[in-house]
């Protein structure tokens, strides 16, 4: 969770910037698309070596959260209706009014599909990383375990703790977001 709100966080800072200077989506654009292009198990190999196991899968759910997020929230803000921008700075609409009802409820239906790829693109990439990297009592070591001892049992059971967990967030995130966003 922590790799999703962080990457979540960058993503949308990092495309906030974009919209306002266009150079900066520029110099993003290369970033963006090798992080989309690069496979998980490439990611998790390399920062394993970097910044070893321990927090691996906060890393890896940074990184591929990001871009969604980027992307998604770039778009966005690029299809706000210009006729609303347009009288906002005719009255003179102070920015956090534009953010509120001009900028937010046009990135709901963005954010509302992004946040649910991303979600799930997070927990499939932390388990990968734990898996791999192995640190003590994570979720990704006790599935290696598992496989290892042959228990279909606890791989089942972890499995669907994770699945479970991920439903969970999801639906709570969404309704978070939804309340904030008052669509």
């Amino acid at each position: 969770m922590g790799g999703f709100f962080i990457g979540s966080i960058i993503g949308i800072l990092l495309a906030w910037l974009s919209y306002r200077e266009k150079y900066v989506e520029d110099i993003l654009k290369p970033f963006i698309t090798t992080l989309k292009a690069i496979p998980v198990a490439s990611f998790v190999i390399i920062l394993l070596i970097w910044a070893g196991n321990k927090i691996l899968s906060l890393y890896v759910s940074t990184l591929v959260v990001i871009p969604v997020l980027y992307l998604n929230t770039l778009s966005g803000l690029k299809a706000t209706d210009p006729k609303l921008l347009e009288m906002a700075e005719v009255f003179r609409m102070p920015m956090l009014r534009k953010l509120c009802y001009i900028y937010l409820p046009s990135l709901y239906p963005f954010w509302n599909s992004s946040l649910q790829a991303a979600l799930g693109m997070a927990w499939k990439s932390g388990v990968a990383a734990e898996v791999i990297g192995q640190p003590l009592k994570s979720v990704g070591n006790s599935l290696y375990q598992s496989k290892i001892y042959l228990e279909t049992a606890d791989l089942f059971a972890w499995t669907i703790t994770i699945i479970l967990t991920a439903m969970i967030l999801e639906k709570l995130i969404l309704k978070v977001l939804k309340m904030c966003i008052k669509v």
